[in-house]
């Protein structure tokens, strides 16, 4: 293949915005190309000054070229930043319409019918929500489906530094942002969206709205699976989503003690009110297993699940033992599943992935859902 402008802008359609999955070409980031002899230069404008996916593209770039062409010689790459206009242009192709049109956000109600969505839900804090939430979403991802999460505790925003990736979202106009991904996952937080140390203080009727932005105006793709992460109770935000998403899935997390799985019955009594499907419980630090006997030891009571899952006709989908390296894993950002795929909690987590995968597969999607 000669070396011309023609047969390099060919060769560049292969590479692609690893955060919106199109070509750089069609996405018109390849703002200038020069060759000088056996020399060439690439000029790649980038969504945001300070993109962090710089080495991506030089990398990824150079590879290409030479392996189409053995007789390139230096390959540069070089950066400039788009400009708002330009930013609206690309949030325009990737949404499927043109510049300067409404966005095509759909309905929320409309959501259930693109993705399988599942909120995950608790009675009270620290029973481990947030860890089931993203342990569970990996493991799905690990069975080989495209999974999001929405971080819906506004107020205790954790998912973030669980899923080990504190970066900003990339925001291309007022109704278009890209989520942030780790572990394959695709995420968006109120922690993606502040540093990590600054409080939310907003009254109910906010936090509904950004749950609502959260659905609507991220770039989710063709998902799977999109779990919420619901703050514990029967507050505001799990009466939003039940209004805003009627018939979500919920599972229910709670610890054995009969404290814990009594008040998480009042949040499964509220689904079924709201008319959303409880598909099952898991049971989180369920039992310790002991490094000398190998036994299990029942530290914080036993049976609750089952009692629960029972009062609510459902099943207990996975009992989750307690280990340290679930903990760690959540405050490093390296779920058990990922870190640790052969431990106990770790396959347990695996088993409530299927499990789910079996009770609550995802939708099967048609040509026109596509456009999202």
């Amino acid at each position: 293949m000669a070396l011309s402008r023609e047969a390099i802008m060919e060769v560049l359609r292969a590479v692609q915005d690893p955060e919106l999955h199109r070509s750089i070409v069609d996405l018109d980031m390849v703002k200038d190309l020069r060759i000088d002899g056996n020399d060439v230069t690439v000029v790649i404008n980038l969504t945001v000054p300070g993109c962090p996916l710089k080495a991506h593209f030089q990398r990824d770039v150079a590879q290409r070229l030479r392996e189409a062409f053995p007789e390139i010689g230096r390959v540069n790459v070089e950066f400039g930043a788009m400009t708002d206009q330009e930013r609206a242009a690309v949030a325009a192709k990737v949404r499927g319409g043109s510049p300067g049109a409404a966005a095509a956000t759909p309905a929320t109600a409309e959501l259930a019918a693109r993705y399988r969505i599942i909120g995950v839900a608790s009675g009270k804090g620290g029973v481990g929500k947030s860890t089931t939430t993203v342990n569970l979403a990996v493991a799905l991802r690990q069975l080989g489906y495209k999974v999001g999460i929405i971080d819906a505790d506004i107020y205790g925003f954790s998912i973030p530094r669980m899923m080990g990736n504190m970066s900003r979202p990339v925001v291309l106009d007022e109704q278009t942002i890209v989520p942030v991904e780790s572990h394959g996952v695709k995420f968006i937080s109120a922690g993606s969206l502040v540093d990590e140390g600054t409080p939310i203080i907003w009254r109910g009727p906010m936090l509904g709205k950004m749950i609502e932005q959260f659905l609507t105006h991220v770039l989710w793709g063709d998902l799977d699976y999109l779990l919420l992460d619901l703050p514990p109770g029967t507050g505001d935000v799990p009466l939003s989503v039940a209004q805003m998403l009627p018939k979500t899935d919920i599972i229910i997390v709670t610890t054995p003690q009969a404290a814990a799985s009594q008040v998480a019955s009042r949040v499964g009594a509220m689904a079924q009110k709201t008319n959303q499907r409880v598909i099952g419980v898991i049971e989180n630090m369920a039992y310790f297993i002991c490094d000398n006997c190998q036994k299990e030891h029942h530290i914080f009571g036993k049976g609750g699940a089952e009692a629960l899952a029972k009062s609510l006709g459902t099943e207990v989908i996975a009992r989750i033992p307690l280990e340290g390296e679930v903990r760690l894993g959540g405050d490093v950002g390296d779920p058990v599943v990922i870190d640790r795929p052969d431990s106990p909690a770790a396959q347990a987590f695996l088993a409530a992935a299927r499990r789910v995968a079996e009770v609550a597969p995802p939708p099967v999607w048609s040509d026109e859902l596509r456009v999202l």
